[in-house]
């Protein structure tokens, strides 16, 4: 009776003790099983412009929804505040400053395809890891990290020499310059000088010429010819900085071939959102990335009749309205092929809202909430702290919030990680592998410091002290708002990184971020009595960090910014670059 009862009982717990070893093995399967990706980033969206994050006057149920059935993320930060080197930095999990990709001017983003500046061919970004790893790989929508290095087709910085199969979007940015019936943005600066200098070498060559006629003054023939030479060159100069801006950046491309110069703005939201969807048909089948960079919510703010005058926000309000829609088609095609349990799904945006850009009194650039200043701002949250959305259901807990300092630069190692490859052992890599932290499995981030470049100028660090809680941030350079009391540089357009337009402070002036995320009150030595061990921890740490810094190519150089004819895409026989392959669709 007793081996009866002994064999019996062997025979309950010889299956679970079965079960319970392959427990493990199962969830762990479910982690490392190679999931799609699919990331979504807008440009120039404000964190305060989601419904999720607060605001409750644009409408954005797809990305709530994304919110609402994963991870969200209240600290999650850019690497720069500007698009280029914030992409850069993204797209290869180290900070821009590591591949030459931030300004040592004030040009801090590439400004045009022909160009010879760009993210370096000698950069591994993290989808040419998924394609050694067997994924297709995508990007649709807008690259920004140049063209050409030495001739018009070597493509040296074109995405599919950085580990996308497919390209179709814009090798540019969006800027007014492409809508013909928008004031052109294109460096407004250098086309008043141009400008100006036509008009006093034009008075010049009028003067004397009039003083030839009339006797008065002794001017040669050949000195008048060269001086209406030179009028005539500048005045082509100006004129082409109007003229042909449309024709230089806004093009569009699939793959290394350029379908539409100039591009056709009524169709590009449609044409984008076809590409995007039919990337996830053709690929359903094997692991792929996709990576769908929105022109929205960039100037001139493309939007279509659809979606016109539907919001409470204007023409901008509208824009995120479409943009959060094209979202929600995203999302409808991974369900419709049976895609949503084995597609993680990240959605952000490249730094925060253009506080400056206005036209009257109308707002087209985006809202921060509540934190200070936007774009092109280093230091202050509102330039560099973003939306931050993750969904992987069954994998990742729905509905959770994480207060935790991350950045755009942790999708890096977490993307590669998830397709089983391994990260780059020969440089450093700034990011961190977000998995632990959004199952759950670990409860801070990998995070201690973040460093916050305004070009290659540190404007500020912060320092999360995990055991207390509190998350201090130093300033050591800010921009100088204008006018007196303003909350951006208006007076300029963007706030500057150096020189007259900052003020420095020794010391820093020094946040708590968990008590004041808005830094509306600095504190002081009299006011907090961590002040000096906090202002020395960071900046021992900051010391640190510079000692791992090493020489690069600056890609933001004057030089390699200037425009270059040799270097110029052109769609037929240069300078006649004019086509539209996509009419047909």
């Amino acid at each position: 009776a007793s081996f009866l009862l002994l064999c019996f009982r062997t025979s309950l717990v010889t299956p679970l003790i079965f079960g319970l070893l392959l427990q493990a093995p199962l969830t762990q399967l479910s982690i490392i099983t190679r999931p799609n990706i699919v990331l979504l980033m807008a440009d120039d969206l404000g964190i305060g412009d989601v419904g999720c994050y607060g605001n409750d006057t644009i409408r954005t149920p797809n990305i709530d929804r994304l919110a609402k059935e994963g991870v969200k993320l209240t600290q999650h930060i850019t690497a720069a505040p500007l698009c280029t080197p914030s992409r850069a930095a993204f797209l290869t999990g180290r900070y821009p400053l590591r591949s030459g990709m931030d300004a040592i001017n004030n040009y801090r983003v590439i400004f045009w395809n022909g160009g010879s500046g760009g993210l370096p061919p000698n950069e591994t970004t993290f989808a040419k890891i998924l394609q050694q790893q067997g994924y297709s790989t995508g990007l649709i929508g807008k690259w920004h990290q140049g063209v050409n290095c030495e001739s018009r087709n070597d493509h040296c910085h074109h995405p599919l020499n950085h580990g996308f199969d497919y390209f179709y979007g814009m090798p540019f940015t969006l800027i007014s310059d492409c809508q013909p019936t928008e004031t052109p943005e294109m460096d407004r600066a250098f086309r008043r000088k141009l400008w100006l200098s036509t008009q006093m070498i034009g008075l010049v060559t009028l003067t004397a010429a009039l003083g030839r006629l009339t006797g008065l003054i002794s001017v040669g023939w050949k000195t008048l010819a060269c001086l209406a030479g030179f009028s005539l060159l500048f005045f082509v100069s100006w004129f082409s900085s109007y003229g042909f801006v449309r024709y230089w950046n806004c093009i569009m491309m699939r793959n290394h071939d350029i379908t539409e110069q100039p591009m056709v703005t009524d169709r590009t939201t449609s044409l984008i959102l076809k590409e995007s969807v039919s990337f996830i048909e053709r690929n359903k089948l094997k692991p792929f990335l996709l990576f769908l960079s929105f022109l929205h919510s960039h100037t001139p703010l493309l939007t279509t009749e659809k979606f016109l005058g539907k919001s409470s926000h204007g023409l901008y309000g509208d824009n995120v309205e479409e943009m959060d829609w094209m979202v929600g088609q995203v999302l409808d095609a991974i369900d419709k092929e049976g895609l949503k349990n084995t597609t993680l799904v990240y959605f952000a945006s490249d730094h925060g809202g253009w506080l400056e850009r206005q036209e009257g009194k109308k707002q087209l650039g985006g809202w921060n909430g509540i934190y200070r200043g936007g774009k092109a701002m280093g230091g202050w949250e509102g330039g560099i702290r973003v939306p931050g959305i993750f969904r992987w259901p069954g994998v990742l807990p729905a509905g959770t919030v994480i207060n935790e300092p991350t950045s755009l630069m942790d999708i890096y190692p977490t993307v590669v990680h998830l397709a089983g490859g391994v990260l780059p052992q020969d440089r450093v890599i700034d990011g961190r592998d977000l998995m632990p932290l959004l199952r759950g499995t670990v409860e801070h981030s990998e995070h201690e410091f973040l460093f916050h470049y305004c070009g290659i100028h540190l404007h500020a660090a912060r320092w999360h002290q995990k055991d207390s809680g509190a998350i201090w941030k130093a300033h050591y350079v800010t921009p100088i708002f204008r006018p007196f009391g303003a909350g951006a540089c208006y007076d300029r357009g963007f706030c500057p990184c150096s020189g007259e337009g900052v003020t420095h402070y020794d010391p820093p002036l020094l946040f708590d971020l968990s008590r004041d995320p808005s830094e509306a009150k600095p504190l002081s030595a009299d006011t907090e009595p961590l002040f000096d061990t906090v202002i020395q921890k960071i900046g021992r740490a900051i010391e640190d960090h510079r000692r791992t810094l090493t020489p690069v190519p600056e890609q933001l150089s004057v030089y390699n910014v200037v425009w270059k004819p040799w270097l110029q895409p052109c769609c037929g026989t240069f300078p006649f670059c004019w086509c539209d392959k996509d009419s047909d669709n």
